[in-house]
Order: C-alpha cells, then structure tokens, then sequence
C-alpha cells in the first residue's frame, strides 16, 4: 500500500503547491518578478543538471528525481508566460468580428513565444534524458505538455468556465480569445484519449515484473495524467476547483483580489453575460494547465 500511496500523495501534493506557487508569485508586485525568474532560472538550471544524471541511475532515488526536474523546468516555462516575459508577438485583444480561421491566427500569435519556448524545453529534455534507461523526466513534461495543448484548445473552442481569473493585469488581454459555451466537440475527445492513456499507463504501474522504479515512475506518470484530466473537467463542471489554491492569490493587492475594474469590460467570445453591464468582478483561482 505504502508503495502506492506515497508516489500519488506526492504527486497531488506537488501538482498542487507548485500551481500554487506560481499564481502566488504572479501576484506580487510586478517589479518582484525579476527576482522571482531569477529563482526560478537558478532552481531550473540545478533541475537540468539533475534530470541529466537521474535519467541514468535507473533506481527509485533517479525516478524521484527526474520527475521533480521535470516538474521544475515546467514551472519556468509556466512562470516566464503568466509574468509576461515569453508570450507571443501580439499583445493585443483579439479584433472584434473575427471568426474561424483569422480568429485562429490571431490567438496563435498571442502565445506564439510561448509555444516556442516549450518546444526549446521539450527539445531540451529529450537530449538530457537522450540514451538514459529512465524516461520519466521526459513522459512528464511530454504529458504536461499535450494536456495544456488540450486544456488551451478547448478554451479557445469554448467550455463553461475559462479560469480566466488567473490572468494577470498585463494578459488580460488573452481573454478577448477564449469562448464561453457548455460544451465543444472537443472537449469529450480529448478527456476518453487521456483517460485511455491514463490506464494503460497505471496498467505499468500493477505489472508484477516491473521494478520499484518502473512501478513508481509509472505511478507518477499515471497520477500527473488523472490530475490533468480532473483540470479538464473543472473546466466544464460546476465544481469550486478555485478554493484549492486560494491561498496563492492572497499576494494580490486588495482591489485585484476582490474587485476589478475594467472599463470598457472585456467580454469572452460569445459570452452570453457579453451584453450586461459589469464594471468588475471578483477574482477566485482556478486552475494552468499546462
């Protein structure tokens, strides 16, 4: 029991209060994120170095690792987008009226740095764990990497709750991208693949030749998978996900926390509460993915 029970505790745990920690920095003062990227360079740079030689001692201790560096080098990612600092070329709202295709493009090249920088960091892990016997660094970011490629195109296609509260000042613009509807064809793709996936890999996890290692990266991996697929289902369910990490957005000032003036509003796509008058809001968290 306890060889299952602790890799998944520690993955909830991990998944849980780093997401916290980013939307906690985020919210501080903006002339704190140097300092904040700083940090996060440096802890990336040791995660690095270290998913280079856990990725090659093929033990429990080198799975541990490699899945916490991969985690790690993520969050960067995670950071240097939600602080403005890689985004894309196009800082703008998305112009009104436009629609399929051209709407498309527009989105794409808000985020457009960003995708960049995730193909610069997925390429990356791929070297460092290139010819190593242990994968897990790479299945974790490759698996967190898929799954907010999946969570970003279901916004963009239009579920019930964007999260948009997570946005700082500086990307609100973003929102003017997303869309607000029940449900998208999408949406019950990419939840039966994943959960597909999510089997066949705690499939791994329950084979009695695998080793500790094998059992604890697959329960890792699995676990990261689940999680990733209960986000999807935040995003269409009424279900109070924002109280998890509402201790992360007390570093924001007081009038950011609770009230948001917004004058004119910014109104998701096709929001049907687009023509009522909303001089502000309050701010809950909700979930990166990422």
């Amino acid at each position: 029991m306890v060889q299952f029970g602790l890799p998944i505790l520690y993955v909830v745990f991990l998944w849980w209060f780093s997401t916290g920690l980013i939307l906690y920095l985020d919210g501080l003062p903006r002339h704190t994120y140097r300092w904040s990227m700083l940090g996060a360079t440096l802890l990336g740079g040791a995660a690095l170095y270290g998913l280079i030689h856990a990725s090659r001692m093929d033990t429990l201790t080198g799975t541990c690792m490699a899945f916490t560096a991969a985690i790690i080098l993520w969050g960067w990612v995670e950071m240097s987008f939600l602080m403005g600092l890689i985004t894309g070329p196009r800082r703008d709202r998305c112009p009104q009226g436009a629609q399929g295709m051209r709407r498309f493009i527009y989105a794409l090249q808000a985020i457009l740095h960003h995708e960049f920088a995730l193909v610069a960091a997925a390429a990356t892990v791929f070297l460092a764990t290139w010819g190593a016997p242990d994968k897990t660094g790479l299945y974790t970011f490759l698996i967190l990497w898929i799954m907010r490629t999946s969570t970003k195109l279901n916004v963009f296609l239009g579920v019930r709750n964007l999260n948009e509260e997570w946005l700082p000042d500086h990307l609100r613009y973003l929102e003017s991208y997303f869309r607000k509807r029940p449900m998208n064809l999408l949406f019950p793709v990419s939840v039966t693949l994943s959960t597909v996936a999510a089997v066949l890999i705690l499939d791994r996890a329950l084979d009695p030749l695998a080793s500790s290692g094998e059992v604890t990266g697959a329960l890792f991996l699995a676990t990261l998978m689940i999680l990733a697929i209960l986000e999807h289902w935040f995003l269409v369910l009424p279900l109070p996900s924002q109280a998890l990490w509402q201790w992360a957005m007390r570093s924001r000032q007081p009038e950011e926390a609770y009230f948001r003036p917004i004058y004119p509003p910014i109104q998701a796509a096709n929001d049907p509460d687009k023509n009522t008058p909303a001089p502000g809001f309050g701010i809950r968290p909700g979930r990166v993915r990422s």
